[in-house]
């Protein structure tokens, strides 16, 4: 019955299944998903801070925190002080890690439609209003 019923299981095995294939057509630029995610979350006029990043990603700081080392690492993006509240961090996306964006859009648009033609109703923007009721 669960295994038939289940939406926490049917949820979570087709986000592993998209999530996958969003990890293949990004590895040959050396992203996963979740790192073309952030990266693009960042991809705005003013740096976000973390928590927004965090909201917005639900994701909790110190998981954000440890995923934006290694992109740290790589020169994409920098971890600056917020002027406004020197407590607080803000994400800033540098150079290359915009011009990795430019590569990686297209990959991510191509992906994108290739998933959504593997659903069976043909209805992305249901599934996406949906989506975001539960969340």
């Amino acid at each position: 019955m669960v295994r038939d019923t289940c939406l926490c299981l049917h949820v979570q095995r087709a986000a592993r299944a998209v999530a996958r294939r969003f990890d293949e057509a990004l590895r040959p630029l050396g992203l996963t998903n979740g790192q073309f995610s952030l990266l693009m979350s960042l991809n705005r006029p003013e740096p976000p801070s973390i928590g927004q990043v965090s909201s917005l990603l639900a994701m909790d700081r110190t998981t954000l925190t440890a995923n934006v080392k290694p992109l740290e690492r790589r020169g994409l993006l920098k971890v600056t002080v917020d002027p406004a509240d020197k407590r607080s961090r803000r994400l800033l996306l540098l150079p290359a890690g915009k011009a990795l964006l430019v590569k990686a859009l297209p990959i991510w648009k191509e992906t994108h439609k290739e998933v959504e033609r593997l659903l069976p109703r043909a209805d992305p923007e249901g599934l996406r209003k949906d989506l975001r009721a539960l969340s």
